[in-house]
């Protein structure tokens, strides 16, 4: 079946390119076109059809559709603006027109010049005079009904996204009116905008790991910058009062929901002012940035409604530590008590963080889940601010904060220090954390030292990422989604990779169309005449939830029957049969009437530990990597106050994934080679799988209530 499928869409391309070479033969080259007349936009004359009807215009876009009939047609042409209906007839194109009209395809490009009318159903058309063929399609658009779902495919192919799905095309759209808003509010507060280096030979002003290069002509190795900083304050010093720059920075870390190696990044620095105008300066930016490009200032991000236009909430952080965590590091005297606290909280640290250090990993373990409405969090410990002016009244802080909304740190400002002495030694503590082991540490930049020893102005800087305010805006719920092309994992090019990948297709499809022999409803039975145990039971369920989101997540939706019943059934044997985990499973299935494909996917599960079989087919990699993730992510969970995923971040799982000693028998290494059996970064695994979990959790819950 999966064969003839592919012979057939072999066909439609061969029969799309066959089309091409006719037209070239005829003199009808599309590709020798040069340029076309447009007058209007599809969305223009909707609105304006009062003015527009019976009058001639011309339009251009993509052929989403098409109704030939008999001497006269119709095709829906999608443009920048929407789609717009065009009634095509014989009589009035000419014959020769309408016969190769007849001819073109789906996703060709047209222009269209006609009169704009009302057919008797009322839609707004245009009544084509002429119709000119501009570009040819050679690739089959996915189809229409369904559209594009596969995000991996989404992202790596925005070009189709784009003209797929409508709602993508507009949240790109409104990223461009949101950065333009930024810059109309900030050029009105008398800021100048500038540009500053990327390629640097000192990558600092943030905790991050840099990316690094080698400059050829030069024979330097240098780095991509992870922030915008201090060449910006070098500004700031040559008395450039108010500066900003909007502009990408690199930083060498996993990806995630929030996390792109490669975002734009948007500072500001302000003279003669501090970190509260940084404040008041961007509650106000914010409510003007909404109001301007969303209409309003309540703005709906998933289940919640987020108000920008109510004052901003405002907390210290150990403020915000005493009232979620319940501790008060106010009362903590040194770093040997701190960790005592945090072993007794299960808060995971390592030997060189000192008592700010842990303050801070308690905020993000206890605090952040809870900041959904706008709310700083000021006064952070010096320990992880080592650019910012320390707090005259309390020198073990600093004169920070952080605006979170939607649990999501949006922006980081600070009264910036402009002590060179005080910021030498600053630099001299990153160094000696930098060789303690940590990779995100700064190092020493001279120049930036010498331009402090000729004199800073007191000043408030400000870091935004603009791509999570535009998430904010435009209610998207990951950073890929805002991102035109986000970073993936190289597919390769070469075409033995193409004729690898066809032929893994071909099986993964036929292996898929085969039945499982197995209903739902038996596979249950099946699994509890094997498991008592609630917890067995609970972990076959949500096993089977996430692999049912997964088989519709990456393409497979009619498969997702098969997937699920295999996670369902992927532990068969393990209650009763421990030692002989995979091994027995194959005499129970079979006793049962399981078909061998599914009797594969369950044993090849436990490659390298209790399985000879290694996986082979994408549902077969991602059984192997979701098992033993789905263990450690509900580990996870039930720490938290919440006792759910729902509200579990990415960044938590990586702490306790980095802690060994957590949840010691979800296997580690399994969990990595699962990803990379993916083609997958860990990260990005890590955000599919909570999300996988987060859309089972209440039915499995559901299910155990019954069961009890």
């Amino acid at each position: 079946m999966a064969e003839q499928q592919n012979q057939d869409i072999n066909q439609l391309l061969k029969v799309r390119r066959e089309k091409l070479a006719a037209l070239q033969e005829n003199g009808k080259d599309p590709f020798v076109i040069t340029k076309y007349d447009v007058t209007h936009h599809s969305q223009e004359i909707k609105d304006d059809f009062d003015a527009l009807e019976g009058k001639t215009v011309s339009i251009a876009g993509r052929v989403m559709s098409k109704r030939v009939m008999g001497k006269a047609s119709f095709c829906n042409v999608q443009d920048l603006q929407g789609d717009i209906q065009s009634y095509v007839a014989r009589d009035s194109v000419g014959e020769e027109p309408y016969a190769d009209f007849k001819k073109y395809d789906v996703g060709d490009i047209v222009g269209i010049e006609g009169e704009v009318f009302r057919t008797k159903t009322g839609e707004i058309s245009i009544h084509a005079a002429k119709v000119t063929l501009l570009s040819k399609s050679l690739q089959i658009l996915p189809e229409k009904y369904h559209g594009l779902v596969n995000t991996d495919i989404r992202y790596r192919q925005r070009y189709t996204d784009l003209i797929m799905n409508e709602d993508v095309k507009k949240t790109f759209v409104m990223r461009s009116k949101i950065i333009s808003s930024i810059r109309r509010y900030l050029d009105g507060q008398g800021f100048l905008e500038v540009e500053t280096p990327m390629l640097v030979s000192n990558a600092g002003g943030a905790a991050a790991r840099p990316f690094e290069t080698h400059y050829n002509a030069l024979d330097e190795d240098v780095k991509l910058r992870i922030s915008l900083e201090l060449y910006l304050k070098r500004l700031i010093v040559g008395g450039m009062e108010r500066v900003y720059e909007i502009g990408r920075v690199f930083r060498n870390e996993g990806l995630d929901t929030r996390h792109n190696p490669e975002f734009t990044l948007m500072e500001l620095y302000q003279a003669y002012t501090d970190y509260n105008g940084m404040m008041e300066l961007t509650e106000n930016m914010f409510r003007h940035v909404a109001q301007e490009v969303c209409g309003t200032t309540l703005i709906p991000y998933g289940d919640v409604e987020i108000d920008l236009g109510k004052p901003f909430a405002k907390m210290t952080m150990t403020e915000a530590v005493k009232k979620y965590a319940g501790v008060d590091f106010d009362e903590i005297k040194d770093t040997d008590e701190a960790k005592k606290i945090a072993d007794e909280k299960g808060v995971h640290y390592e030997d060189r963080h000192k008592k700010g250090d842990i303050l801070n990993l308690f905020f993000e373990e206890f605090v952040e889940e809870h900041l959904v409405q706008p709310t700083f969090i000021t006064d952070h410990p010096i320990e992880i601010s080592p650019l910012t002016k320390k707090k005259p009244d309390n020198p073990d802080y600093v004169e920070r904060f952080e605006l979170f909304i939607t649990c999501r740190e949006m922006c980081n400002a600070y009264s910036e220090l402009n002590d060179p002495i005080d910021q030498r030694e600053r630099f001299k503590a990153q160094e000696e954390a930098l060789a303690a082991g940590d990779e995100e540490a700064n190092t020493t930049d001279e120049d930036f030292l010498n331009a402090l020893d000729i004199g800073m102005p007191p000043t408030g800087g400000i870091g935004y990422g603009i791509d999570r305010l535009v998430m904010l805006l435009t209610n998207s719920p990951a950073i890929r989604d805002v991102l035109l092309f986000p970073t993936m994992k190289s597919l390769g090019n070469k075409s033995a990779d193409h004729a690898g990948t066809a032929k893994k297709d071909n099986a993964e499809a036929a292996r898929a169309a085969k039945q499982s022999s197995i209903s739902r409803e038996q596979a249950l039975e099946l699994l509890k005449k094997y498991n008592k145990e609630p917890f067995h039971i609970q972990h076959a369920l949500t096993v089977e939830g996430v692999m049912r989101w997964y088989a519709k997540e990456l393409g497979h939706a009619a498969e997702e029957e098969f997937w699920g019943i295999t996670g369902l059934l992927h532990d068969i044997d393990f209650e009763l049969y421990p030692d002989e985990h995979c091994q027995k499973a194959p005499e129970l299935l079979r006793e049962a009437g399981v078909s061998e494909d599914m009797i594969y996917a369950v044993c090849s599960h436990g490659y390298g530990i209790c399985s000879e079989d290694e996986p082979k087919l994408e549902m077969e990699k991602v059984l192997f990597a979701a098992d033993e993730l789905t263990g450690l992510i509900w580990s996870c969970a039930l720490m938290r106050p919440s006792k759910s995923t729902m509200d579990m971040e990415v960044k938590s799982l990586k702490k306790k994934f980095k802690d060994k000693k957590f949840a010691a028998g979800c296997s580690r290494d399994i969990i990595s080679q699962g990803a990379e059996m993916l083609g997958w970064e860990l990260d990005d695994l890590f955000d599919k799988t909570i999300q996988a979990m987060r859309s089972c959790e209440a039915a499995v819950a559901e299910a155990m209530e019954k069961e009890a």
